[in-house]
C-alpha cells in the first residue's frame, strides 16, 4: 500500500513523532529512544485500544475505525481542533468535534442559572449523559468519582457508585432505559452509540438492561446520596428540557426546607465556597 493508499496511517505515524512523552504524561522508560515521539504502543495505551489493533491502523490493514476510536486517539495525540477534524475525515468519518471543555457545550446564560440555586444541587446532563457542568453543591455531590463525569460509566463501572447511590439498582435501570430514549431520539450521535457499544462490552448488567428495550424519560425523582463527608442527603430532583441545546437536560435537585438533607447541603455549599 502506498503511502497516498493510507493517509490516515501516514498521519498517525506522523502525528505520534511530533508528542513529546513527557508531554503525554510518560514520565518513566523515555531515554534510549532512536526516534522520536511516542511508540506505538504508547498510543495505544493512551487511546485504550490494543497495541496490535492500532500497528494495523497505521499500516492499512484496518480502514474502519469507530467515531469513538478516533476521538481517542486525536485525544492521545494531542491534536489541535484543526487536526482532529483532519484525522476524523482521513478515517473516513464526518469530524465530531468538541470544544475543550464540556461546560462550552453549555450556554453561558444556562451556567449562570445553575448558580442561582446555592441550596440546590443543579448541574446539566448531554444527551449521552455526561455531566456537561454543574453547580458547587451538584460538583460537590459528585466528588466521590473523581474525574470520571459521565453518569451511565460511573453507574455501571465505578466502583464507589454502590456506596454513594443508596437506590443504585433503580437509578441504573431508569438511566439505561433514558439512554435509550435518546438513542432514538438521536440517532446518529456519537457519544451515544460509542457509550452504548462500551458498555455492552464490559458490563453485563447494562446489556441485560439494555436489551429490554424499555425506555422512560428522566422526569421528577427523588434520590438518595450516602456522601463522604455529610453522610445521607435526600434531594427531589425536577428535569426541564433545554430549549436551545436538543439533548441536554437541566436537573435541579432540592432538600426537605428545615430538614438535615438542606444542612447538608447548605455545608457542601460553603466548603465549595473559595477560602
Amino acid at each position: 500500500m502506498t503511502p497516498r493508499d493510507n493517509e490516515l496511517g501516514v498521519f498517525l505515524r506522523a502525528s505520534r513523532s511530533r508528542v513529546e512523552p513527557a508531554d503525554a504524561g510518560l514520565v518513566g522508560g523515555v531515554s534510549g529512544r532512536r526516534v522520536r515521539g511516542l511508540r506505538r504502543e504508547e498510543v495505544a495505551v493512551l487511546a485504550g485500544v490494543s497495541a496490535d489493533y492500532y500497528a494495523r491502523l497505521e499500516q492499512g490493514r484496518e480502514t474502519n475505525p469507530s467515531a469513538q476510536v478516533v476521538g481517542a486517539l486525536g485525544h492521545a495525540l494531542r491534536l489541535a481542533p484543526e487536526a482532529r477534524e483532519h484525522l476524523f475525515r482521513l478515517a473516513g468519518l464526518n469530524p465530531r468535534l468538541g470544544p475543550d471543555s464540556p461546560r462550552d457545550l453549555v450556554h453561558p446564560s444556562l451556567l449562570r442559572l445553575l448558580d442561582a440555586f446555592p441550596h440546590a444541587a443543579a448541574y446539566v446532563l448531554g444527551p449521552a449523559f455526561d455531566v456537561l457542568a454543574t453547580n458547587a453543591v451538584a460538583d460537590a455531590l459528585l466528588s466521590p468519582f473523581g474525574i470520571e463525569r459521565n453518569m451511565p460509566r460511573i453507574l455501571f463501572g465505578h466502583p464507589r457508585a454502590k456506596a454513594v447511590f443508596a437506590d443504585w439498582e433503580l437509578l441504573r435501570r431508569s438511566t439505561v432505559y433514558a439512554l435509550r430514549l435518546n438513542a432514538g431520539r438521536f440517532p446518529n450521535d456519537a457519544g451515544i452509540t460509542g457509550l452504548v457499544a462500551e458498555l455492552n462490552e464490559f458490563s453485563p448488567e447494562f446489556r441485560a438492561l439494555w436489551e429490554d428495550h424499555d425506555v422512560a424519560g428522566l422526569t421528577r425523582a427523588f434520590k438518595v446520596f450516602v456522601h463522604p463527608e455529610v453522610g445521607r442527603v435526600e434531594l427531589t430532583y425536577q428535569t426541564f428540557d433545554v430549549v436551545d441545546a436538543p439533548g441536554q437536560l437541566l436537573l435541579v435537585g432540592t432538600p426537605e426546607p428545615g430538614s438535615r438533607d438542606e444542612e447538608a447541603l447548605t455545608y457542601l455549599a460553603s466548603m465549595a465556597q473559595p477560602s
